[in-house]
């Protein structure tokens, strides 16, 4: 028999709980709690006194200076804490963010007393000053981590449930589908005996994928490449009641995907469009690339009586794990006419967030 590169199995991927303080959503973040921060100073001070505006204007630049800092530098230590315990994670990045904002305030201190500006303290109060801004750093660093914290037991049991999910997608293989591609095989073996090695081969393959023989994550064109195996198995038992038409050359076969992410969607194609029809049909695959997305559509004929319990509880599974993988980013929705039936997926090719 040839062999086949072995599909990978469904693995959910690892997620960072410390933000990417690198990307422009985070930084601005940053920069409003920041301001906040620096308004709730100013107005904790004496309110009484005159230049309250340029206090806060000080106050704005320096605070936005330090949360800039800390920022930077949790961005570069990001890497390094991931692959630490959670505990330690939380108390490097609490003490990096505690000795950023002392080394900072210290810095701004003694060059504020070299040039004369007088916008910080005097010589002989540094070391307070020092202090103050330090322990407001520990008191907003230890909410923020808590906070973190408390994000990542959440975010931990939605990937227990998550996994839950895709465990059960890949365990799922229809038994009748299962029955049908034995039958076809069987009748193939006296006949047409390569063609029955190759549906073997195909097969193993379909089944490695949904049981999870390795531990590396798919790729798209690992992806395609189930499909085809999966439509060969259905042509050899649907005969010429199956057309498949497909534009996919569009697609980057490179690009990360979970295994068994759209081959679900071709299969329902199959089972619930073309099967029940006597004359059967054509199922259209087309994928397209643009502007840092990927789109793939599978288009089938629909029934009179179509068997939507079923089909929606496919649709339903293979939503949520596009919805973890991808968050709002990823998208599938149907669209439905009179005789036909159109699943389209829209994901992200950088899936980093």
């Amino acid at each position: 028999m040839h062999a086949h590169a072995r599909p990978s199995r469904t693995e959910l991927p690892a997620r960072s709980w410390l933000p990417r303080f690198c990307s422009g959503p985070t930084l601005f973040a940053v920069m409003i709690v920041a301001e906040l921060v620096a308004l709730v100073i100013v107005l904790a001070g004496d309110t009484a006194q005159p230049g309250g505006w340029r206090r806060l204007a000080v106050a704005s630049v320096y605070v936005q200076w330090l949360a800039l800092l800390n920022a930077v530098v949790l961005c570069s230590l990001r890497g390094v804490l991931d692959r630490l315990d959670l505990a330690w994670g939380f108390s490097i990045a609490w003490c990096a963010s505690v000795v950023v904002t002392a080394l900072g305030a210290l810095v701004v201190c003694r060059l504020d007393q070299a040039l004369g500006f007088g916008l910080t303290v005097p010589p002989h109060g540094t070391a307070r000053f020092v202090f103050a801004n330090a322990a407001i750093c520990a008191l907003i660093a230890a909410a923020l981590l808590r906070y973190l914290y408390v994000l990542e037991q959440w975010r931990g049991r939605v990937h227990a449930a998550a996994k839950a999910q895709v465990d059960a997608l890949q365990a799922r293989i229809r038994p009748h589908f299962l029955f049908n591609s034995m039958n076809t095989i069987a009748s193939l073996i006296r006949t047409r005996p390569l063609e029955a090695e190759r549906t073997v081969e195909d097969l193993s393959d379909l089944f490695r994928a949904a049981l999870g023989a390795d531990d590396q994550p798919g790729t798209l064109g690992g992806e395609l490449d189930l499909i085809a195996r999966y439509l060969d198995i259905e042509r050899l038992r649907l005969g010429d009641r199956l057309r498949v038409q497909a534009d996919l050359d569009a697609l980057p076969r490179e690009m990360p995907l979970p295994p068994l992410l759209l081959q679900p969607l071709v299969e329902n194609a199959v089972y619930h469009g073309v099967q029940p029809l006597a004359e059967g049909g054509v199922v259209a695959l087309q994928g397209r690339r643009e502007g840092g997305y990927v789109d793939f559509s599978v288009r089938n004929p629909r029934p009179v009586q179509p068997n939507a319990r079923r089909n929606g509880v496919a649709l339903a599974n293979i939503r949520a794990r596009i919805e973890y993988h991808f968050g709002a980013r990823g998208e599938l929705r149907v669209e439905e006419g009179a005789d036909f039936y159109v699943a389209h997926v829209r994901l992200p090719e950088n899936t980093d967030r």
